[in-house]
């Protein structure tokens, strides 16, 4: 992700910040298989270390883990998200950050939730971004990654009144799951749902769970 698109991504977001708190925050509680699959997920990390929620927005995932007894830490590339999260969810650290260029070390974290952040990286970026969300995982670490099935790029330019310059990017699951494994994940399941009426934008959903093979 070159430099200008991602202070254009990071600036979009900053701006509908707010409303994206107001709308997006409590979601989850309409979402009962986002719900199963995070429980999933908190069951494959909870007792390896600490969970990084990516791309976490105002930590509506990260909340979601802690109160099911995982230790978990938030990763936004907006500092307006990040300010919001961390005033949401006290107890919960929140760091700014591409995941392209994360500032931690191999290894740090037991698993990665990475709830439609991947949909904002260039397609012919992708296999760096999963290669450093690879990097940053313990081995035996897992991976839940979830993205829009398609192949379309749907482009704002004007996002609840506010000017923003984003893209979001559909992935075809085939596709991402062989990036993943070029990128040294081991794929452990595919799941697909069509998405809730009222509750969201209108595409089906993909859930990937893999997993950094062990040491």
């Amino acid at each position: 992700m070159n430099e200008p698109n991602t202070r254009e991504l990071q600036a979009s977001y900053d701006r509908v910040a707010d409303e994206y708190v107001r709308r997006i925050y409590d979601e989850l509680q309409h979402k009962p298989l986002d719900r199963q699959l995070l429980d999933r997920f908190a069951y494959m990390v909870r007792d390896r270390g600490t969970a990084c929620d990516l791309g976490c927005g105002p930590g509506q995932v990260a909340r979601y883990l802690h109160e099911r007894g995982v230790r978990v830490c938030g990763v936004d590339l907006s500092a307006a998200m990040v300010e919001r999260a961390r005033r949401l969810n006290p107890g919960i650290e929140f760091h700014q950050a591409s995941m392209l260029r994360l500032p931690f070390a191999d290894g740090t974290w037991a698993g990665i939730a990475a709830f439609y952040s991947i949909i904002h990286v260039p397609r012919a970026d992708v296999p760096a971004a999963l290669r450093e969300l690879q990097r940053v995982v313990q081995s035996g670490g897992g991976l839940l990654l979830t993205f829009h099935l398609g192949a379309d790029t749907v482009h704002l330019d004007e996002w609840w009144g506010q000017p923003v310059n984003v893209d979001f990017h559909f992935f075809r699951a085939e596709a991402m799951a062989s990036e993943l494994e070029a990128a040294g994940w081991e794929i452990e399941e595919i799941v697909e749902r069509d998405p809730y009426p009222e509750v969201e934008h209108q595409s089906r959903r993909v859930y990937v769970f893999a997993r950094k093979p062990p040491a």
